[in-house]
């Protein structure tokens, strides 16, 4: 039998991601986020619900995905550019369709079971056929097509097809086939993770925010998003991997792998400071700490495991206050994911 230090931080958090957060009050403002996902069941029955589904669904392109950074609560614009669509990027694709299963539970009416089918069908399109998403589809080019982590997004779809694929509410009007289909793209998913993992001399280490779509190789994204280990998206990666029932010997090893190097690579005895600098501007800087809580860099080198700051000017450094104001106040370089991992160990 399988002994691990982490399994009962993995109860605890599956724990935390299957007990809904507090209930919205039916009167509270909607607005365009995680949190119209909180409210009561019978909110999703409502005229509000339904006029915001219906606005839902007119921002759903013609192959089916929704666009990133756009209220959907208010409908869309007539002419907006349906390019501006189809993306899994910020909880575009994802969150949308999570709602819609929501008022189609409540409801029962087709049209909104028919655009979630959509958007299922599309999700199920996009996935390469080594496992893993692109942050766009169709296609775009460029570090658009690479397996996409950044930013939780390929995390946020396979817990979204986890969900449907088990029949938990309120996917439960989801057919058996569909189900189905869901369950297979959630193993390819799994394939995928363990296939992209980093290794550092045989020993298993952590992900970079994206991977090259066919060699699974580390890859750039945008100029200050280097090819590395990531701090951050591999927490989520963690995270997902802990949720699997009866987890198979490679997908234990490669959390064990992961849980190391987040201890490994954490930055102690140094704090985030948020001040004025000389000018009268915000700024942030790394301070001495001695024992307060432990930190990590968004990004590793692949090979030393030291931290990478990086401005716009594409340029490594090891230390924040080598890379411009704008990026050190616009991008979060540094900051505490693993602890929710590792606190529990």
């Amino acid at each position: 039998m399988i002994s691990h230090s982490w399994l009962a931080a993995a109860a605890a958090l599956a724990l935390s991601s299957t007990v809904a957060p507090p209930a919205l009050a039916a009167d509270a403002p909607v607005a365009w986020n995680a949190a119209v996902l909180t409210r009561a069941a019978d909110w999703y029955a409502s005229p509000d619900a339904r006029r915001i589904a219906d606005s839902v669904l007119s921002h759903q392109s013609r192959e089916g995905g929704w666009p990133k950074n756009t209220p959907l609560t208010d409908p869309a614009r007539r002419g907006a550019d349906p390019g501006l669509a189809n993306t899994f990027d910020n909880q575009a694709t994802t969150l949308p369709m999570a709602f819609l299963a929501r008022v189609t539970t409540a409801t029962g009416d087709p049209a909104y079971a028919a655009a979630f089918q959509r958007g299922l069908d599309y999700t199920l399109a996009a996935q390469y056929p080594n496992g893993g998403w692109p942050q766009y589809y169709p296609l775009r080019g460029g570090y658009h097509d690479h397996v996409t982590f950044n930013d939780d997004a390929m995390i946020r779809i396979l817990d979204l097809l986890q969900d449907i694929a088990a029949g938990s509410e309120p996917y439960g009007f989801v057919d058996p086939a569909q189900r189905a289909r869901a369950a297979a793209a959630v193993s390819r998913g799994i394939d995928v993770i363990l296939e992209s993992q980093v290794r550092q001399n045989g020993v298993l280490t952590a992900w970079c925010a994206q991977h090259d779509a066919v060699t699974l190789a580390a890859a750039w994204a945008r100029k200050f998003e280097p090819p590395s280990l990531s701090g951050s998206e591999s927490v989520a990666i963690v995270r997902f991997l802990m949720s699997i029932d009866n987890p198979s010997p490679e997908v234990v090893l490669a959390i064990d792998g992961a849980l190391a190097w987040f201890e490994r690579s954490a930055i102690r005895d140094v704090r985030l400071e948020t001040y004025t600098n000389a000018e009268g501007q915000p700024d942030r800087r790394l301070i001495s700490a001695p024992g307060a809580d432990p930190l990590w860099a968004r990004f590793y080198d692949l090979k030393t495991n030291s931290p990478i700051f990086m401005g716009r000017d594409s340029v490594a450094h090891d230390d924040l206050a080598d890379i411009e104001r704008e990026r050190r106040m616009g991008y979060t370089y540094i900051g505490t994911w693993p602890s929710v991992l590792l606190r529990k160990r």
